[in-house]
């Protein structure tokens, strides 16, 4: 329950408040001892000419809630956490309490999910409260990283568009939401060659996609793809099993333009989204993976509305 790393500082911390609460009792004890200092009941302090403190005892009603709160204070010790790493006679903590309400949770949320046992990912992503409940866990979970709207930023994948660097079916994104993705490219400046080595590679990189480029530079860089056909494929569109960006289409998800590609050859780079297995349910999680797939699937997860109980066809992204 602590983080105590040596058991003298639970020792030291008991005996201080132990010692806090006699020291309470002793002073109540000493101050309840009323002492003659004056024939007049004062303590014989004048102030101001006429102003005099006197010397009244405490009064009863104040010294029956000091030592009920002292016996609180006590009994609060014996049956909580506070002296120290002891637990108390219950065995309370925080985090048996959060484990017990997490529980609780799950279990009133239980006949929720049950519903969408074996539904398949079009169902769930045209079924509205399926979608619903899947919005609100994205806004709770995803949204701080990929946007409201879904649409990501430098750093954070756009989910509602086509490319997938891990593989868009409804499984894996459901084992990147649940596992996590850390995506590492290492710097591959040296293995490419000098600096306008790399920037002719960066040009012949450009020239995949279609993107505006020195087409003599990239012509001559395009030998130095050797050092990148590893993960992005010698046609480079990349790899899921990797996380390999595809690098023909026009998705630039650190940067566009000569300057970030040299960047990107020359540092490498490290992305990481974590993993939310612990934090989601099974079910919260396949919810939420149908939700996403739907954010890029949306005519054909539409059209299933359409489609008969029985004529469940397979939309592939």
């Amino acid at each position: 329950m602590s983080d105590f790393f040596n058991n003298g500082w639970s020792v030291y911390i008991a005996v201080v408040t132990i010692a806090g609460v006699l020291a309470c009792l002793a002073l109540l004890i000493i101050a309840s001892r009323r002492k003659v200092m004056a024939d007049d009941n004062t303590t014989g302090h004048v102030w101001d000419e006429d102003l005099r403190e006197l010397n009244n005892p405490l009064p009863r009603w104040w010294m029956v809630l000091f030592v009920l709160t002292v016996v609180f204070s006590l009994g609060y010790l014996a049956l909580y956490p506070g002296l120290g790493s002891y637990q108390g006679t219950l065995g309370w903590s925080q985090e048996s309490q959060y484990q017990a309400e997490v529980a609780r949770a799950k279990e009133a949320l239980a006949p929720l999910y049950a519903q969408f046992d074996g539904k398949s990912v079009d169902h769930l992503a045209a079924n509205p409260q399926a979608r619903g409940i899947g919005e609100r866990l994205f806004v709770n979970n995803c949204a701080q990283c990929h946007g409201s709207d879904a649409r990501g930023s430098k750093g954070f994948p756009n989910l509602t568009d086509a490319d997938w660097l891990y593989g868009g079916s409804h499984e894996q994104i459901i084992e990147t939401i649940a596992k996590g993705r850390h995506g590492n490219m290492p710097p591959m400046g040296a293995a490419v060659g000098t600096g306008e080595e790399v920037r002719q590679l960066a040009h012949y990189v450009l020239s995949l996609s279609g993107s505006p480029h020195n087409a003599i530079a990239a012509q001559i860089g395009k030998s130095k793809f050797m050092a990148c056909a590893a993960c992005h494929g010698m046609d480079g569109r990349g790899n899921t099993a990797l996380g390999a960006p595809n690098l023909t289409d026009r998705v630039w998800l650190h940067g566009w333009g000569e300057q970030a590609i040299v960047n990107i050859i020359n540092n490498g780079k490290s992305n990481q989204m974590p993993a939310h297995g612990e934090k989601l349910t099974e079910p919260q999680i396949r919810v939420l993976a149908a939700y996403v797939w739907g954010l890029s699937n949306k005519p054909a997860a539409a059209s299933t509305t359409t489609l008969s109980a029985t004529s469940t066809a397979a939309v592939v992204k």
